[in-house]
């Protein structure tokens, strides 16, 4: 999958969807990144800091697929953002954060529809 696309077309679901970024399992960025003209409300140190807990989040929630089944996302509401977590197979995390005001039901569906349409 060709992740910069991915990402830059949840980038323009709705102008309201911040962030856009694809890691592996060990936290490197495959893809993707901020919205053009968003200020970052996280320092570089915080972002990456963000990025390991969400990976560890992920990699304890494969350990419970076998009594639950495969997450398919999670997400956290926080007082100035959404941010998302979509579980994509065993081996991409795709984070996602958008304003508070989004949808989410829209912005779950799209990134769904999205990750579908562009698989290889």
């Amino acid at each position: 999958m060709d992740y910069e696309k991915f990402c830059s077309q949840i980038l323009d679901v709705d102008p309201k969807i911040r962030f856009a970024t694809v890691y592996d399992e060990w936290a490197v960025r495959k893809g993707g990144g901020m919205r053009a003209g968003v200020e970052n409300l996280l320092s570089e140190h915080a972002e990456n800091e963000l990025v390991n807990i969400s990976i560890l989040d992920w990699k304890s929630r494969k350990d419970m697929a076998k009594w639950l089944g495969k997450t398919k996302y999670t997400l956290g509401e926080y007082d100035k953002v959404k941010r998302y977590s979509f579980y994509l197979g065993d081996e991409h995390l795709l984070l996602v954060s958008t304003e508070i005001d989004c949808d989410t039901n829209m912005v779950v569906e799209a990134v769904i529809k999205l990750y579908y349409q562009n698989q290889d």
